[in-house]
């Protein structure tokens, strides 16, 4: 049950973000730019996805268990760290710099764009970089 939870899950996402264009690059782009073409059309879906996760937050906030698992799944961690600094300014220069995220760049391959695999090859490369090399 779990798996097919998932998989409804990430269709689901993946529609969303089809749905809302954040797999083309030029839109999120557009957002990220501040400038006289600035398209701030992006933060609806921004508010519509905050809304989604803290309705299922309050829902399931105070239960001992999930519905579907044995337990919760927390990041046990809570300091800033290094890795975590490093990592989240690669991931905004990145999406800065081209307009894709790992998430919408999986959901974009479906267009059949070199750029968008290209993209793709890079991420996957820098994930098996990054488990080599620790910070």
């Amino acid at each position: 049950m779990p798996v097919l939870i998932a998989l409804v899950a990430g269709i689901l996402m993946s529609a969303g973000i089809a749905y809302s264009q954040m797999i083309d690059p030029a839109k999120v782009l557009g957002f990220l730019t501040l400038n006289e073409h600035w398209d701030p059309s992006l933060m609806l879906v921004m508010a519509g996805a905050l809304a989604v996760y803290a309705s299922g937050y309050w829902l399931f906030a105070g239960k001992q268990k999930p519905l579907f698992a044995e337990h919760f799944h927390l990041p046990s961690k809570r300091e800033l760290d290094k890795p975590l600094v490093l990592g989240s300014a690669l991931f905004g220069a990145g999406w800065g710099l081209v307009g894709y995220c790992p998430g919408p760049a999986l959901a974009a391959l479906s267009s059949g764009s070199s750029a968008t695999l290209a993209f793709l090859v890079a991420m996957i490369a820098g994930w098996f970089i990054s488990r080599r090399w620790s910070i």
